[in-house]
């Protein structure tokens, strides 16, 4: 699956809260989500409009190898 090109970061927040992830705190245009499943992991999210594709890329990375998915795994989990 291709990455989403017009992808915002608050639709990626969006995206995440339903895989587990709540925001814990905002500094100027940057959230900060964690989730504790399967064990505690924390990513930031720029507030950028659109994404840049290698951001959203490392984003996605960093968040499919904590969840022990593939890229494309996560991409159908957040925007099947």
């Amino acid at each position: 699956m291709k990455l989403p090109r017009s992808l915002t970061g608050d639709d990626l927040v969006h995206a995440l809260r339903r895989m587990g992830y709540t925001p814990t705190r905002q500094t100027g245009s940057h959230i900060r989500l964690t989730t504790l499943a399967p064990s505690e992991h924390h990513v930031t999210i720029p507030r950028h409009i659109p994404l840049r594709v290698g951001t959203l890329a490392a984003i996605l990375a960093d968040i499919a190898n904590h969840a022990g998915l593939s890229r494309d795994d996560l991409l159908q989990r957040l925007f099947a």
